[in-house]
Formats: C-alpha cells, sequence, structure tokens
C-alpha cells in the first residue's frame, strides 16, 4: 500500500488559493498606485484570477463530478497553470529588477515593496503547483495504459461528508 497523497492535496489547495489572493490584492495595489500598470504585473493578476477558476475545477470536479475528473484534464490545467507562475514571476522579478526597485531608494516606494511581496508569494506559488503537477504527472504515468476516466482518488480531494 502507497502513501495516500490524498491526505495533502487539499491543504495544498487551500494555501494556493490563499497565495493567490495575497498576489492579486498586492499587485492589484501595485498595478493601482502607478500610472501605467506593467504588462508583468497585469499577468499575474491573470494568472491569480486563472488559478481561482482553475482550483474551482480541481477541487470540485473529483468530489462532485468525477465524469469531467479526467486524468489528463486535471494534468493540463495544472500545468498551465504552472508555466503561468513561472513565466509570471521571472517576468516580474527583471521588471522589478530592471525598475531598482532592490536598491535602498526603492525599497522605500509602497509600490515597489508590493510588487516584491507579489512576485515572492508567486514564486512560492509556482513551487506549489510544481508539487501537484509532479503528483498529477505521476498518477497518469503510472496509469497510461488503462483507460479510466475517473480521476485517482488517492490524488483527489476527498469529500468529507
Amino acid at each position: 500500500m502507497g502513501f495516500n497523497y490524498g491526505i495533502l492535496i487539499l491543504p495544498i489547495r487551500a494555501i494556493q488559493a490563499v497565495f493567490s489572493i495575497i498576489v492579486l490584492g498586492t499587485l492589484a495595489y501595485a498595478a493601482d498606485r502607478s500610472w501605467d500598470s506593467p504588462s508583468e504585473i497585469n499577468f499575474l493578476i491573470f494568472a491569480s484570477v486563472w488559478t481561482l477558476l482553475a482550483l474551482g475545477y480541481l477541487i470540485l470536479a473529483p468530489m462532485k463530478f468525477p465524469q469531467f475528473a479526467h486524468k489528463f484534464a486535471i494534468l493540463g490545467v495544472e500545468a498551465v497553470t504552472m508555466i503561468f507562475w513561472f513565466a509570471g514571476f521571472i517576468a516580474l522579478a527583471d521588471l522589478l529588477d530592471d525598475a531598482r526597485c532592490g536598491s535602498r531608494a526603492g525599497r522605500s516606494d509602497k509600490v515597489c515593496r508590493s510588487a516584491i511581496a507579489g512576485c515572492v508569494f508567486a514564486a512560492f506559488e509556482w513551487v506549489l503547483f510544481a508539487i501537484t503537477t509532479a503528483v498529477s504527472g505521476l498518477h497518469a504515468w503510472k496509469n497510461k495504459n488503462e483507460r479510466i476516466v475517473k480521476q485517482d482518488p488517492a490524488g483527489e480531494v476527498q469529500n468529507p461528508i
């Protein structure tokens, strides 16, 4: 009997949702306070909203709608979301370096501090999605020759009721 990854998925999903809301808030503040919000910040705002929608699917589909919880659909949503976060936090980190937000003068600016915080949480969000994508990928690889449609119960959120 292997380790039941299902007990880890719901707490990771909750942390992903909280980090997404934090990134959304910090970068919405940075976008609002700057005259012309950079596309890097706008992209991470999009990634935050996408993540909240994707988490709705990743949590509800295996629990309530198992016919829609195909292993490759879940893997695809996980992988796309992970790529969004990776591209977003790398682009924002590069922008913040070019904008001199790491200098002493930049660190005192509230917009820079908010954007730096958003970038750090976006990096952590990428790590969390890399972990859950790996779990979904391992499940898809393990069952690659089976013609099952339903996601593995060990990799999904268990309905407590």
